[in-house]
Protein backbone atom coordinates (compact mmCIF):
# COMPACT_ATOMS: atom_id res chain seq x y z
CA UNK A 1 0.00 0.00 0.00
CA UNK A 2 1.16 3.52 -0.71
CA UNK A 3 0.87 5.47 2.51
CA UNK A 4 1.66 8.99 3.68
CA UNK A 5 4.21 8.88 6.48
CA UNK A 6 5.68 11.43 8.88
CA UNK A 7 5.95 15.22 8.74
CA UNK A 8 6.92 15.34 5.06
CA UNK A 9 3.89 13.31 4.06
CA UNK A 10 1.55 15.35 6.20
CA UNK A 11 2.97 18.59 4.77
CA UNK A 12 2.56 17.32 1.20
CA UNK A 13 -1.03 16.38 1.95
CA UNK A 14 -1.77 19.76 3.49
CA UNK A 15 -0.36 21.57 0.45
CA UNK A 16 -2.39 19.37 -1.94
CA UNK A 17 -5.65 19.82 -0.05
CA UNK A 18 -7.59 23.10 0.18
CA UNK A 19 -7.71 24.45 3.71
CA UNK A 20 -11.48 24.73 3.45
CA UNK A 21 -11.70 21.03 2.60
CA UNK A 22 -9.47 19.99 5.49
CA UNK A 23 -11.76 21.87 7.84
CA UNK A 24 -14.48 19.26 7.15
CA UNK A 25 -12.42 16.36 8.44
CA UNK A 26 -13.09 16.54 12.17
CA UNK A 27 -16.85 16.76 11.70
CA UNK A 28 -16.98 14.01 9.07
CA UNK A 29 -14.84 11.60 11.10
CA UNK A 30 -16.89 12.19 14.25
CA UNK A 31 -20.25 11.91 12.51
CA UNK A 32 -19.23 8.83 10.51
CA UNK A 33 -18.24 7.12 13.75
CA UNK A 34 -21.55 8.10 15.36
CA UNK A 35 -23.64 6.77 12.47
CA UNK A 36 -21.67 3.51 12.11
CA UNK A 37 -24.05 1.40 14.26
CA UNK A 38 -26.93 2.46 12.00
CA UNK A 39 -24.89 1.65 8.88
CA UNK A 40 -24.27 -1.87 10.19
CA UNK A 41 -27.96 -2.27 11.07
CA UNK A 42 -29.08 -1.05 7.63
CA UNK A 43 -26.60 -3.29 5.87
CA UNK A 44 -27.74 -6.39 7.76
CA UNK A 45 -31.40 -5.59 7.17
CA UNK A 46 -30.85 -5.10 3.44
CA UNK A 47 -28.72 -8.24 3.29
CA UNK A 48 -31.49 -10.28 4.89
CA UNK A 49 -34.08 -8.90 2.45
CA UNK A 50 -32.38 -8.81 -0.98
CA UNK A 51 -34.23 -7.97 -4.18
CA UNK A 52 -33.37 -8.68 -7.79
CA UNK A 53 -32.80 -6.04 -10.47
CA UNK A 54 -35.79 -3.77 -11.16
CA UNK A 55 -37.55 -5.27 -8.13
CA UNK A 56 -35.84 -3.29 -5.35
CA UNK A 57 -39.15 -2.08 -3.91
CA UNK A 58 -38.47 -2.66 -0.20
CA UNK A 59 -34.91 -1.36 -0.43
CA UNK A 60 -36.01 1.78 -2.26
CA UNK A 61 -38.73 2.42 0.34
CA UNK A 62 -36.17 2.12 3.16
CA UNK A 63 -33.84 4.56 1.40
CA UNK A 64 -36.55 7.07 0.51
CA UNK A 65 -37.97 7.12 4.03
CA UNK A 66 -34.52 7.81 5.48
CA UNK A 67 -33.75 10.61 3.02
CA UNK A 68 -37.13 12.26 3.50
CA UNK A 69 -36.61 12.18 7.26
CA UNK A 70 -33.31 14.01 6.69
CA UNK A 71 -35.17 16.73 4.79
CA UNK A 72 -33.89 15.96 1.29
CA UNK A 73 -35.82 16.56 -1.91
CA UNK A 74 -36.62 12.97 -2.91
CA UNK A 75 -37.78 11.44 -6.20
CA UNK A 76 -38.81 7.80 -6.31
CA UNK A 77 -39.63 5.50 -9.21
CA UNK A 78 -36.61 6.68 -11.21
CA UNK A 79 -35.52 3.91 -13.59
CA UNK A 80 -38.41 1.83 -12.17
CA UNK A 81 -37.30 1.54 -8.52
CA UNK A 82 -34.45 4.05 -8.19
CA UNK A 83 -34.28 6.93 -5.71
CA UNK A 84 -32.72 10.32 -6.46
CA UNK A 85 -32.34 12.80 -3.60
CA UNK A 86 -31.00 16.34 -3.46
CA UNK A 87 -29.34 18.06 -0.52
CA UNK A 88 -28.95 21.80 -1.02
CA UNK A 89 -26.14 23.19 1.07
CA UNK A 90 -26.29 26.39 3.07
CA UNK A 91 -23.78 28.10 0.78
CA UNK A 92 -23.91 28.66 -3.00
CA UNK A 93 -21.74 26.47 -5.20
CA UNK A 94 -21.59 23.65 -7.70
CA UNK A 95 -23.26 20.25 -7.88
CA UNK A 96 -21.76 16.81 -7.24
CA UNK A 97 -23.31 13.32 -7.28
CA UNK A 98 -22.76 10.20 -5.15
CA UNK A 99 -23.99 6.79 -6.29
CA UNK A 100 -24.87 3.41 -4.73
CA UNK A 101 -26.38 0.36 -6.44
CA UNK A 102 -29.21 -1.57 -4.76
CA UNK A 103 -29.84 -4.89 -6.53
CA UNK A 104 -28.98 -8.42 -5.46
CA UNK A 105 -28.19 -11.55 -7.47
CA UNK A 106 -29.91 -14.89 -8.24
CA UNK A 107 -27.62 -16.75 -5.81
CA UNK A 108 -28.66 -19.01 -2.93
CA UNK A 109 -26.76 -17.86 0.16
CA UNK A 110 -24.46 -20.29 2.02
CA UNK A 111 -22.71 -17.94 4.47
CA UNK A 112 -24.48 -19.19 7.59
CA UNK A 113 -24.87 -15.63 8.88
CA UNK A 114 -27.64 -14.99 11.42
CA UNK A 115 -29.02 -12.44 8.95
CA UNK A 116 -28.48 -14.60 5.86
CA UNK A 117 -31.02 -14.28 3.07
CA UNK A 118 -33.80 -16.82 2.76
CA UNK A 119 -35.41 -14.93 -0.10
CA UNK A 120 -36.51 -16.60 -3.32
CA UNK A 121 -37.75 -15.03 -6.53
CA UNK A 122 -38.38 -15.78 -10.17
CA UNK A 123 -35.44 -15.12 -12.48
CA UNK A 124 -35.81 -15.77 -16.22
CA UNK A 125 -38.72 -18.10 -15.50
CA UNK A 126 -36.99 -20.15 -12.78
CA UNK A 127 -37.30 -20.07 -8.99
CA UNK A 128 -33.97 -18.99 -7.51
CA UNK A 129 -32.45 -17.97 -4.22
CA UNK A 130 -31.63 -14.28 -3.90
CA UNK A 131 -28.54 -12.91 -2.19
CA UNK A 132 -26.43 -9.78 -1.90
CA UNK A 133 -23.40 -11.63 -3.24
CA UNK A 134 -21.69 -8.50 -4.58
CA UNK A 135 -21.83 -6.09 -1.63
CA UNK A 136 -24.58 -3.80 -2.85
CA UNK A 137 -26.17 -4.06 0.59
CA UNK A 138 -23.05 -2.37 1.97
CA UNK A 139 -23.07 0.26 -0.80
CA UNK A 140 -26.63 1.31 0.06
CA UNK A 141 -25.94 1.40 3.81
CA UNK A 142 -22.74 3.40 3.31
CA UNK A 143 -24.45 6.04 1.18
CA UNK A 144 -27.36 6.23 3.63
CA UNK A 145 -24.76 6.87 6.33
CA UNK A 146 -22.98 9.51 4.24
CA UNK A 147 -26.35 11.20 3.65
CA UNK A 148 -26.92 11.45 7.40
CA UNK A 149 -23.42 12.84 7.95
CA UNK A 150 -23.86 15.44 5.22
CA UNK A 151 -27.37 16.41 6.30
CA UNK A 152 -25.97 17.34 9.71
CA UNK A 153 -23.41 19.59 7.96
CA UNK A 154 -25.90 21.24 5.60
CA UNK A 155 -25.06 24.80 6.61
CA UNK A 156 -21.38 24.26 5.79
CA UNK A 157 -21.88 22.70 2.35
CA UNK A 158 -20.83 25.04 -0.51
CA UNK A 159 -23.20 23.70 -3.14
CA UNK A 160 -25.57 20.81 -3.82
CA UNK A 161 -25.17 17.05 -3.46
CA UNK A 162 -27.22 14.58 -5.51
CA UNK A 163 -27.64 11.04 -4.17
CA UNK A 164 -28.21 8.30 -6.75
CA UNK A 165 -29.60 5.03 -5.38
CA UNK A 166 -29.64 2.92 -8.53
CA UNK A 167 -31.45 -0.31 -9.42
CA UNK A 168 -30.29 -3.06 -11.76
CA UNK A 169 -26.53 -2.55 -11.84
CA UNK A 170 -26.26 -6.30 -12.42
CA UNK A 171 -28.40 -5.88 -15.51
CA UNK A 172 -32.17 -5.69 -15.95
CA UNK A 173 -34.34 -8.76 -16.58
CA UNK A 174 -34.58 -9.96 -20.16
CA UNK A 175 -36.64 -7.60 -22.28
CA UNK A 176 -36.50 -4.70 -19.78
CA UNK A 177 -34.53 -1.47 -19.55
CA UNK A 178 -32.72 -0.65 -16.36
CA UNK A 179 -29.59 0.36 -14.52
CA UNK A 180 -27.50 3.46 -15.06
CA UNK A 181 -28.64 4.02 -18.68
CA UNK A 182 -32.28 4.24 -17.58
CA UNK A 183 -31.36 6.41 -14.58
CA UNK A 184 -29.76 8.88 -16.99
CA UNK A 185 -32.68 8.61 -19.42
CA UNK A 186 -35.05 9.39 -16.53
CA UNK A 187 -33.13 12.56 -15.65
CA UNK A 188 -30.98 11.46 -12.71
CA UNK A 189 -28.17 13.73 -13.92
CA UNK A 190 -30.42 16.72 -14.61
CA UNK A 191 -32.07 19.41 -12.51
CA UNK A 192 -29.61 19.81 -10.89
CA UNK A 193 -26.84 18.58 -13.17
CA UNK A 194 -23.67 17.46 -11.35
CA UNK A 195 -20.25 18.27 -12.74
CA UNK A 196 -18.67 15.19 -11.11
CA UNK A 197 -19.80 11.82 -9.80
CA UNK A 198 -18.23 9.46 -7.25
CA UNK A 199 -18.91 5.82 -6.37
CA UNK A 200 -17.36 2.89 -4.55
CA UNK A 201 -17.44 -0.89 -4.54
CA UNK A 202 -16.62 -3.17 -1.63
CA UNK A 203 -14.55 -6.26 -2.18
CA UNK A 204 -11.85 -8.56 -0.83
CA UNK A 205 -8.90 -6.59 0.51
CA UNK A 206 -7.29 -4.99 3.53
CA UNK A 207 -10.17 -3.72 5.70
CA UNK A 208 -10.67 0.00 5.24
CA UNK A 209 -8.16 0.36 2.38
CA UNK A 210 -9.21 2.38 -0.69
CA UNK A 211 -7.81 1.30 -4.06
CA UNK A 212 -8.16 2.54 -7.63
CA UNK A 213 -6.31 3.46 -10.79
CA UNK A 214 -6.61 6.53 -13.04
CA UNK A 215 -7.96 5.98 -16.55
CA UNK A 216 -9.48 2.59 -17.47
CA UNK A 217 -10.09 0.55 -14.30
CA UNK A 218 -12.88 -1.93 -15.02
CA UNK A 219 -13.50 -3.63 -18.35
CA UNK A 220 -16.08 -2.99 -20.99
CA UNK A 221 -18.46 -5.95 -20.99
CA UNK A 222 -20.41 -7.21 -23.99
CA UNK A 223 -22.84 -10.05 -23.48
CA UNK A 224 -23.68 -12.34 -26.37
CA UNK A 225 -25.84 -15.25 -27.45
CA UNK A 226 -24.93 -17.72 -30.19
CA UNK A 227 -27.81 -19.42 -31.97
CA UNK A 228 -26.84 -22.58 -33.83
CA UNK A 229 -29.00 -24.53 -36.30
CA UNK A 230 -28.30 -28.09 -37.40
CA UNK A 231 -30.28 -31.17 -38.40
CA UNK A 232 -31.72 -33.51 -35.80
CA UNK A 233 -30.80 -37.17 -35.94
CA UNK A 234 -30.44 -40.30 -33.84
CA UNK A 235 -27.39 -40.32 -31.60
CA UNK A 236 -26.44 -43.70 -33.08
CA UNK A 237 -26.28 -42.24 -36.61
CA UNK A 238 -24.72 -38.75 -36.47
CA UNK A 239 -23.84 -38.90 -40.18
CA UNK A 240 -27.56 -38.75 -41.02
CA UNK A 241 -27.84 -35.27 -39.54
CA UNK A 242 -25.59 -32.44 -38.37
CA UNK A 243 -23.55 -33.01 -35.23
CA UNK A 244 -24.40 -29.72 -33.56
CA UNK A 245 -22.78 -30.81 -30.26
CA UNK A 246 -19.41 -31.08 -31.96
CA UNK A 247 -20.09 -27.81 -33.75
CA UNK A 248 -20.54 -25.94 -30.47
CA UNK A 249 -17.47 -27.61 -28.97
CA UNK A 250 -15.33 -26.31 -31.83
CA UNK A 251 -16.73 -22.83 -31.29
CA UNK A 252 -15.75 -22.93 -27.61
CA UNK A 253 -12.22 -23.99 -28.53
CA UNK A 254 -12.02 -21.32 -31.25
CA UNK A 255 -13.04 -18.62 -28.76
CA UNK A 256 -10.32 -19.73 -26.37
CA UNK A 257 -7.82 -19.55 -29.22
CA UNK A 258 -8.93 -16.04 -30.20
CA UNK A 259 -8.20 -14.66 -26.74
CA UNK A 260 -4.96 -16.60 -26.25
CA UNK A 261 -3.38 -16.76 -29.70
CA UNK A 262 -4.88 -14.28 -32.18
CA UNK A 263 -4.54 -10.95 -30.35
CA UNK A 264 -1.70 -9.17 -28.55
CA UNK A 265 -2.23 -10.32 -24.96
CA UNK A 266 0.39 -7.86 -23.66
CA UNK A 267 -1.64 -4.82 -24.74
CA UNK A 268 -4.53 -4.89 -22.25
CA UNK A 269 -6.51 -7.78 -20.73
CA UNK A 270 -8.99 -9.28 -23.19
CA UNK A 271 -11.23 -12.17 -22.11
CA UNK A 272 -13.78 -14.02 -24.26
CA UNK A 273 -15.82 -16.43 -22.15
CA UNK A 274 -18.45 -19.04 -23.03
CA UNK A 275 -20.57 -19.39 -19.89
CA UNK A 276 -23.65 -21.40 -20.89
CA UNK A 277 -24.56 -24.12 -23.39
CA UNK A 278 -28.17 -25.16 -23.88
CA UNK A 279 -29.58 -27.77 -26.22
CA UNK A 280 -31.09 -31.18 -26.51
CA UNK A 281 -33.65 -33.13 -24.47
CA UNK A 282 -32.47 -36.73 -24.64
CA UNK A 283 -29.17 -38.61 -24.57
CA UNK A 284 -29.72 -40.44 -27.86
CA UNK A 285 -31.01 -37.52 -29.94
CA UNK A 286 -28.68 -34.95 -31.52
CA UNK A 287 -30.88 -31.83 -31.59
CA UNK A 288 -31.68 -29.28 -34.26
CA UNK A 289 -30.78 -26.24 -32.15
CA UNK A 290 -28.28 -25.16 -29.54
CA UNK A 291 -27.59 -21.87 -27.84
CA UNK A 292 -24.43 -20.60 -26.17
CA UNK A 293 -23.90 -17.40 -24.20
CA UNK A 294 -21.09 -15.55 -22.52
CA UNK A 295 -19.23 -12.27 -22.30
CA UNK A 296 -16.38 -10.36 -23.88
CA UNK A 297 -14.23 -8.19 -21.56
CA UNK A 298 -11.98 -5.51 -23.10
CA UNK A 299 -10.29 -2.22 -22.26
CA UNK A 300 -9.28 -1.12 -25.75
CA UNK A 301 -11.97 -0.06 -28.29
CA UNK A 302 -9.94 -1.28 -31.28
CA UNK A 303 -9.32 -4.68 -29.67
CA UNK A 304 -13.01 -4.91 -28.81
CA UNK A 305 -13.99 -4.40 -32.46
CA UNK A 306 -11.32 -6.84 -33.63
CA UNK A 307 -12.32 -9.63 -31.23
CA UNK A 308 -16.01 -9.20 -32.03
CA UNK A 309 -15.27 -9.59 -35.75
CA UNK A 310 -13.12 -12.68 -35.12
CA UNK A 311 -15.83 -14.25 -32.95
CA UNK A 312 -18.50 -13.63 -35.58
CA UNK A 313 -16.30 -15.12 -38.31
CA UNK A 314 -15.51 -18.19 -36.18
CA UNK A 315 -19.17 -18.92 -35.47
CA UNK A 316 -20.26 -18.54 -39.07
CA UNK A 317 -17.36 -20.49 -40.62
CA UNK A 318 -17.48 -23.42 -38.17
CA UNK A 319 -21.26 -23.74 -38.49
CA UNK A 320 -21.02 -23.58 -42.28
CA UNK A 321 -18.32 -26.27 -42.36
CA UNK A 322 -20.67 -28.63 -40.50
CA UNK A 323 -23.48 -27.84 -42.92
CA UNK A 324 -25.45 -25.83 -40.37
CA UNK A 325 -25.77 -22.15 -39.55
CA UNK A 326 -24.74 -19.96 -36.66
CA UNK A 327 -25.11 -16.35 -35.61
CA UNK A 328 -23.75 -14.39 -32.67
CA UNK A 329 -25.96 -11.65 -31.21
CA UNK A 330 -24.30 -9.01 -29.01
CA UNK A 331 -26.26 -7.46 -26.16
CA UNK A 332 -26.14 -5.73 -22.76
CA UNK A 333 -22.95 -3.72 -23.28
CA UNK A 334 -21.21 -1.86 -20.47
CA UNK A 335 -18.51 0.66 -21.43
CA UNK A 336 -15.09 0.75 -19.78
CA UNK A 337 -15.22 2.24 -16.28
CA UNK A 338 -12.55 4.91 -16.71
CA UNK A 339 -11.57 7.30 -13.94
CA UNK A 340 -11.05 10.84 -15.20
CA UNK A 341 -7.26 11.36 -14.74
CA UNK A 342 -7.44 15.01 -13.68
CA UNK A 343 -10.31 14.46 -11.25
CA UNK A 344 -8.66 11.33 -9.86
CA UNK A 345 -5.43 13.23 -9.15
CA UNK A 346 -7.40 16.08 -7.60
CA UNK A 347 -9.30 13.77 -5.25
CA UNK A 348 -6.40 11.52 -4.24
CA UNK A 349 -5.58 13.59 -1.09
CA UNK A 350 -9.22 13.28 -0.04
CA UNK A 351 -9.20 9.49 -0.34
CA UNK A 352 -5.87 9.32 1.47
CA UNK A 353 -7.32 11.22 4.41
CA UNK A 354 -10.56 9.21 4.42
CA UNK A 355 -8.59 5.94 4.61
CA UNK A 356 -5.94 7.34 6.98
CA UNK A 357 -3.29 6.62 4.39
CA UNK A 358 -4.33 3.05 3.50
CA UNK A 359 -4.55 3.49 -0.25
CA UNK A 360 -3.18 2.08 -3.48
CA UNK A 361 -3.66 4.19 -6.59
CA UNK A 362 -2.09 1.95 -9.25
CA UNK A 363 -4.01 -1.32 -9.01
CA UNK A 364 -4.14 -3.77 -11.90
CA UNK A 365 -6.92 -3.69 -14.45
CA UNK A 366 -10.13 -5.34 -13.17
CA UNK A 367 -11.87 -7.51 -15.76
CA UNK A 368 -15.21 -7.21 -14.00
CA UNK A 369 -17.54 -4.51 -15.31
CA UNK A 370 -19.66 -1.72 -13.80
CA UNK A 371 -22.45 0.36 -15.28
CA UNK A 372 -21.10 3.34 -13.29
CA UNK A 373 -19.28 3.80 -16.59
CA UNK A 374 -22.43 5.31 -18.11
CA UNK A 375 -22.32 8.19 -15.63
CA UNK A 376 -18.65 8.71 -16.46
CA UNK A 377 -19.59 9.11 -20.11
CA UNK A 378 -21.73 12.11 -19.13
CA UNK A 379 -19.62 13.78 -16.42
CA UNK A 380 -16.12 13.21 -15.01
CA UNK A 381 -16.20 10.48 -12.38
CA UNK A 382 -14.05 8.51 -9.97
CA UNK A 383 -14.81 4.93 -8.93
CA UNK A 384 -12.78 3.21 -6.21
CA UNK A 385 -12.76 0.00 -4.19
CA UNK A 386 -13.12 -0.44 -0.43
CA UNK A 387 -11.47 -3.44 1.22
CA UNK A 388 -13.76 -5.37 3.58
CA UNK A 389 -11.53 -8.29 4.57
CA UNK A 390 -11.24 -11.63 2.86
CA UNK A 391 -14.53 -13.55 2.50
CA UNK A 392 -14.55 -17.30 1.91
CA UNK A 393 -16.06 -16.57 -1.49
CA UNK A 394 -15.34 -13.87 -4.06
CA UNK A 395 -17.97 -11.53 -5.50
CA UNK A 396 -21.01 -13.40 -6.91
CA UNK A 397 -20.23 -16.43 -4.75
CA UNK A 398 -22.83 -17.87 -2.31
CA UNK A 399 -20.14 -17.44 0.38
CA UNK A 400 -19.45 -13.73 -0.22
CA UNK A 401 -19.78 -11.53 2.86
CA UNK A 402 -18.60 -8.21 4.28
CA UNK A 403 -16.15 -9.75 6.72
CA UNK A 404 -15.14 -6.50 8.42
CA UNK A 405 -18.21 -4.28 8.82
CA UNK A 406 -16.02 -1.67 10.51
CA UNK A 407 -14.57 -0.90 7.07
CA UNK A 408 -17.90 0.63 6.07
CA UNK A 409 -17.10 3.62 8.30
CA UNK A 410 -14.22 4.40 5.92
CA UNK A 411 -16.68 4.21 3.03
CA UNK A 412 -18.96 6.72 4.75
CA UNK A 413 -16.02 9.07 5.29
CA UNK A 414 -14.88 8.68 1.69
CA UNK A 415 -18.31 9.35 0.18
CA UNK A 416 -18.89 12.40 2.40
CA UNK A 417 -15.41 13.88 1.98
CA UNK A 418 -15.24 13.43 -1.80
CA UNK A 419 -18.47 15.45 -2.11
CA UNK A 420 -17.37 18.15 0.34
CA UNK A 421 -13.81 18.49 -0.97
CA UNK A 422 -14.94 18.58 -4.57
CA UNK A 423 -17.47 21.35 -3.90
CA UNK A 424 -14.90 23.26 -1.83
CA UNK A 425 -12.40 23.04 -4.69
CA UNK A 426 -14.86 24.77 -7.02
CA UNK A 427 -14.83 27.84 -4.76
CA UNK A 428 -11.09 28.46 -5.14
Amino acid sequence: MRKIHGIAGALALAIATPAAAQSFDAAVFAKAKAVQPKVVEWRRDIHEHPELSNSEVRTAALVAAHLKKLGFEVRTGVAKTGVVAVLKGGKPGGVVALRADMDALPVAEQTGLPFASKAVATYNGAQVGVMHACGHDAHVAILMGAAEVLAAMKDQIPGTIVFLFQPAEEGPPAGEEGGAPLMIKDGALANPAPSAVFGLHVGPGEPGALTWRPGPMLAASDGYEIKLKGKQTHGANPSNGIDIASMQAEIVLAFNQIAARQINVTRTPTILTVATVHGGVRQNIIPDDMMLSGTLRTFDPALRTDVMARAEKAVESIASRYGGSGKIIWNTPNPVTANDPALTAKMKPTLVRAAKGKIKDDIDFITGAEDFSYYQQKVPGVFYNLGIGFPKGVNHSPLFNVVDEGAMEVGVRAQALTALDYLASLKR
